[in-house]
């Protein structure tokens, strides 16, 4: 059994994990600033505790473990982080190891997710600030960076000097390599290091310094700010799966409408959604967005669920109407138009931004029930109020009816057909049948093609 245990003890102690790497010189390190739990005074009980079991558990192995990066900047401004990430000096495999369930992902990173029921704690092991297996592209971006380092490397690796902030659990407290704390407390956003070129190693940093000001109020730093604009343009290398994750964090953030406000300032708007600034730039387009992420912002302050599936289809819903009407003048069916428009503007986003297809197939379904609204007689009612998507549907009625897109009739009728007796909802299906349709949504005669001249070919005739 002693001889177990030093075996192993002798065994961690030449891991690379725990080695100085070889191509670190004592120039790059920084020592960093410590703050006991009276000057950092982090409550404690806003802190996970998965991932106070996870540093625990690897510190019990003999490795460092701390919280990282925006949890830890998080709890500094007294917010209870949405997710807790944990850095550690042991290498995946070693992580894996400690953990019943858990698992090693991604390429261009690897990390390990620690998996306590529905919570994941993402554990990702110390960069190196520079090595001969970093892999880049032309313009800089890096494809696949796996040397592993020391601590006080993995936060010059970080982006901005907010995010570069350790919490030790277990001793209460924070380490601060590079003045996170100072710039925490002035509202400051800053990059570590030469912006421009941090930039270029990843280009959806400047989507994040963006997010991060608007989700948090703060300024972004001049020298932070300044090659934005010149760079904007390698959003576009970006894989459109980044993209979306990212796009994703932005309309979920909570401040989602500032969020895009300051996209369109800094220019980077056009890599998310190459269509949204078009929407932007039509007074109707604006206000049913403007709407719909601010009434996505209450919610998510509120604590209250949000839908991302309904969110997107709030965005692009003015581009669907557009393409609708057009085909509709065409002389096509109001449904087989409207599933036309549907598929061509999803085809288009996806090209840029990768939505995934629970969403998309959540959108269609929300859209598809619009003009199924009208139709207020026989059975049509009952089956509509029992789809699965009535409430999202019906809710989406709702926010074009407060934009001014439809008269309030059809959405009070809606709001009052679900909570009445079956009795009376017989009689308001009556009713609406004598008042004729009143709202005709989108709706245009087919045009009548000219009939075949005697002795002419018959074409096919489309099916309907």
């Amino acid at each position: 059994m002693i001889r177990k245990i030093i075996s192993k003890l002798f065994k961690r102690s030449d891991s690379p994990a725990h080695a100085q790497p070889k191509h670190v010189g004592h120039k790059h390190y920084v020592k960093p600033v410590q703050l006991g739990r009276k000057d950092h005074k982090i409550d404690r009980h806003l802190v996970s505790h998965n991932a106070i079991k996870t540093c625990e558990t690897l510190q019990r192995a003999g490795f460092e473990a701390f919280i990282v990066g925006g949890a830890v900047r998080d709890l500094l401004l007294g917010i209870a982080p949405k997710d807790f990430d944990v850095a550690t000096n042991a290498e995946p495999e070693e992580v894996q190891k400690l953990f019943r369930r858990a698992r090693i992902i991604g390429k261009r990173f690897r990390i390990v997710h620690v998996v306590f029921g529905n919570d994941i704690i993402e554990t990702s092991t110390f960069r190196a600030l520079h090595g001969d297996k970093v892999e880049t592209d032309a313009h800089g971006r890096v494809l696949r960076d796996n040397v592993f380092g020391s601590q006080h490397e993995d936060a010059t690796r970080r982006d901005f000097t907010v995010n570069a902030l350790y919490y030790d659990p277990t001793q209460e407290i924070v380490l601060d390599y590079h003045h996170g704390v100072r710039d925490l407390r002035a509202k400051t956003l800053r990059m570590i290091g030469d912006p421009a070129t941090r930039y270029r190693e990843d280009p959806v940093r400047m989507l994040r310094v963006v997010r991060f000001a608007a989700k948090l109020g703060f300024e972004i730093d001049a020298t932070t700010r300044a090659p934005i604009a010149e760079l904007a343009d390698l959003i576009e290398n970006v894989p459109a799966s980044r993209l979306f994750d990212e796009m994703l964090k932005l309309l979920t953030s909570g401040h989602a409408l500032a969020c895009l406000q300051r996209l369109r300032q800094e220019g980077l708007h056009q890599g998310l959604m190459p269509l949204l600034d078009v929407i932007l730039e039509q007074p109707a387009g604006e206000k049913f967005v403007t709407l719909a992420l601010s009434r996505t912002d209450e919610r998510v302050r509120a604590g209250k669920s949000i839908s991302p599936s309904f969110l997107f289809a709030s965005l692009l819903w003015n581009l669907v109407k557009e393409r609708w009407q057009v085909i509709l003048e065409s002389g096509e069916h109001t449904i087989p138009a409207l599933f036309q428009a549907m598929d061509e503007i999803i085809s288009q986003q996806c090209e840029k931004l990768a939505i995934q297809r629970r969403f998309t197939t959540d959108m269609r379904e929300i859209w598809a029930l619009q003009p199924r609204f009208e139709k207020r007689n026989g059975a049509s009612p009952y089956r509509l109020l029992e789809h699965l998507r009535f409430r999202a549907g019906y809710d989406f009625l709702l926010l074009r009816t407060e934009v001014g897109e439809l008269e309030s009739e059809l959405a009070d009728w809606w709001t009052a057909f679900q909570v009445a007796e079956h009795s009376e909802r017989a009689q308001m299906i009556a009713d609406a049948n004598r008042r004729a349709p009143a709202i005709q949504i989108n709706k245009r005669k087919r045009r009548r093609k000219p009939k075949n001249p005697a002795g002419a070919t018959s074409g096919t005739s489309q099916a309907e």
